[in-house]
C-alpha cells in the first residue's frame, strides 16, 4: 500500500474518533466549549489529536509533518496511550453507544494503526539517540498541566494523577514512570529504526 494512502486511513481514524468522543460527550455536557475542555484534559484525545495531525500532513505530503521525528514520537505516545488503558484502565467505566465505539478507536485501533505504519511505511535510519529525552518532554509537560487543572477543578484525568489522593511523593514517582517509560521505549525505537536503516544501506 502507497504510504500516504495509508497515512490517509489512519488520519480518517484519528478524526473519526475524536469526532465520535466529542459527540458522545456533547449530549452530557451540552456545550462546544465545554466539551473541548473536558476532552483536552485527557493525554489520550491530546496523543490522538497530534496523530490526527501528523497523519493528515504527511497524506497531504508535508515533509515538515512527515519528518522521522514527529512520526516516531506520535508513534510512541499513542502507543502508550493504547498500552497503558488497556493493561491499567480499561474497565474502570462502564462505556456504551459512540463512548464505546470511540474508546476502541482512541485506544486500540489507532494505537495498532499508527504503530505498523511507522513499522511498514515510515523511513528508517533518521532517528538520533537525543530525540528520546525530547520525546520524554511531553509526558512531564502533560503530567504538569493534568495536575494544575486537577487542582484547580478538583477532577484529575487518571487515577495515577491524582494528587489529591496519592499526595505529591507518589505523584512524582508516578511522573518519572511515565517519563521513564517514554525514554525507554524512545530508545527502542531509535535502536530499531538504525537497525532497520542499516538493513536499506542508510547511513547513522
Amino acid at each position: 500500500m502507497n504510504s500516504r494512502i495509508f497515512a490517509a486511513i489512519i488520519a480518517v481514524i484519528a478524526w473519526l474518533g475524536l469526532a465520535v468522543q466529542f459527540a458522545a460527550s456533547f449530549v452530557t455536557l451540552g456545550s462546544v466549549i465545554a466539551t473541548l475542555w473536558v476532552m483536552l484534559l485527557y493525554f489520550t484525545i491530546i496523543a490522538n489529536l497530534a496523530v490526527a495531525v501528523v497523519f493528515t500532513g504527511t497524506a497531504l505530503g508535508s515533509s515538515r509533518l512527515a519528518s522521522p521525528f514527529l512520526l516516531a514520537g506520535t508513534t510512541i505516545a499513542v502507543l502508550l496511550v493504547g498500552i497503558v488503558y488497556n493493561v491499567l484502565l480499561q474497565g474502570m467505566i462502564e462505556l456504551s453507544g459512540g463512548a464505546k465505539l470511540a474508546d476502541r478507536l482512541n485506544h486500540s485501533v489507532t494505537p495498532v494503526t499508527v504503530s505498523l505504519f511507522w513499522l511498514f511505511a515510515a523511513e528508517k535510519g533518521h532517528l538520533h539517540w537525543r530525540d528520546p529525552l525530547r520525546w520524554a518532554l511531553l509526558p512531564l509537560a502533560y503530567f504538569a498541566y493534568g495536575i494544575t487543572r486537577g487542582a484547580t477543578e478538583g477532577q484529575y484525568p487518571y487515577p495515577f494523577m491524582n494528587l489529591a489522593r496519592l499526595g505529591w511523593p507518589q505523584t512524582l514517582v508516578n511522573a518519572a514512570v511515565m517519563a521513564a517509560c517514554f525514554l525507554a521505549v524512545g530508545f527502542a525505537m531509535v535502536w530499531l529504526d538504525r537497525r532497520l536503516g542499516r538493513r536499506h544501506g542508510l547511513p547513522n
